[in-house]
């Protein structure tokens, strides 16, 4: 991969796409970034502003004057806020609630994207819209979906939740997210709920480099 190379997975919560992202950059030898994680980051600033449900613009104001700072690495992320890492505390409950609202503001999306935007290349990069909306232009698109029932599996284990609720809560994010979560048309379709991790990083990888291999040839 050259400079400013992309390859964007995309898909709904716990189908499996940061797992995957993580392996397929390690595979391509480039840095793995989780746009989602600045999502989050937002979303704990959100909880400390006015009465932790402050409008698009009051959220921006905020973000504008906090040091937010996402540091890229094949086997992993870390959000440091004010210098300070947060990284463990963006799997909380509350943010799981919450970040479904934040992330559908218009100037909130904005100040995330011009962030990973930022992020020098090449990468691998998860979430929701990063093939449509952020790098549209990405060598290699990816969606990941599975069952709500297959993801509430795959979750419960990360949360302090009974199934039933896990299940519930993908559904209604589901809902929420749906505007953002549409694929890009030419993006390689994976359902990973029959699949395993290996299974779909193989699919993945080939996709990925025949995309490579066109470029390649075009160029």
């Amino acid at each position: 991969m050259t400079a400013r190379q992309v390859v964007a997975i995309d898909g709904p919560a716990a189908s499996g796409k940061s797992t995957v992202a993580k392996v397929v950059a390690e595979r391509l030898g480039v840095p793995f970034v989780s746009s989602g994680l600045l999502y989050r980051a937002a979303t704990l600033v959100a909880r400390s502003v006015g009465d932790g449900q402050p409008s698009a613009q009051e959220l921006v104001e905020a973000l504008k004057g906090r040091d937010v700072q996402l540091q890229a690495r094949q086997d992993g992320n870390v959000i440091q806020l004010d210098g300070r890492d947060i990284t463990e505390q963006l799997t909380q409950h509350g943010i799981d609630e919450q970040v479904s609202r934040v992330a559908s503001m218009p100037d909130v999306r904005a100040w995330v994207d011009a962030r990973l935007r930022d992020i020098e290349g090449p990468f691998v990069i998860d979430g929701r819209d990063m093939g449509t909306a952020v790098f549209p232009d990405a060598v290699a698109k990816v969606f990941l979906t599975a069952d709500p029932e297959v993801r509430a599996r795959r979750r419960v284990g990360e949360r302090d939740q009974a199934f039933d609720e896990v299940v519930k809560a993908i559904i209604a994010r589901d809902a929420k997210d749906a505007k953002q979560s549409a694929p890009a048309s030419d993006a390689l379709k994976v359902d990973t709920s029959r699949l395993s991790i290996d299974d779909v990083v193989t699919r993945v990888m080939a996709h990925v480099q025949d995309k490579f291999h066109a470029k390649q040839a075009a160029s």
